[in-house]
């Protein structure tokens, strides 16, 4: 197995979707202190659970992205797309009726449907 860089547009926009994925998901497993500020939350004092959630779902994140990077199939960058395109959704969600509508949720929001929508796109061939 070889890696390779897409030369096809729609392709290559779906593989740079896979790089941030996966470079998001490697800073929380690696930073996962940062990723919780960053979020706006803090583990509890005396408990490090906090830590080991942000540091697995960081290597999720990373470990699907680093597989679809490696395999380049349309249905891999399908699930990272599907996966943004409902934490998107969760994120609609909280805005409506959580009382979070603040310029970072709608940026963070901003991210989730273009990292939802460039993989999905190519995958359904509009891109």
């Amino acid at each position: 197995m070889e890696f390779y860089i897409p030369t096809e547009t729609g392709e290559f926009l779906a593989f740079c979707a896979a790089v941030a994925t996966a470079l998001l998901g490697l800073f929380a497993l690696f930073a996962p202190g940062t990723a919780l500020k960053l979020a706006g939350l803090q583990a509890r004092e005396g408990s490090h659970e906090g830590f080991a959630f942000v540091r697995s779902t960081g290597g999720f994140y990373a470990g699907l992205a680093i597989v679809a990077l490696m395999m380049a199939q349309d249905w891999i960058y399908m699930a990272i797309g599907g996966g943004f395109a409902i934490a998107a959704f969760g994120r609609i969600l909280s805005l409506m009726s959580d009382g979070s509508f603040t310029m970072k949720n709608l940026l963070v929001l901003a991210v989730q449907a273009v990292l939802a929508a460039l993989p999905l796109g190519y995958a359904f061939g509009f891109l």
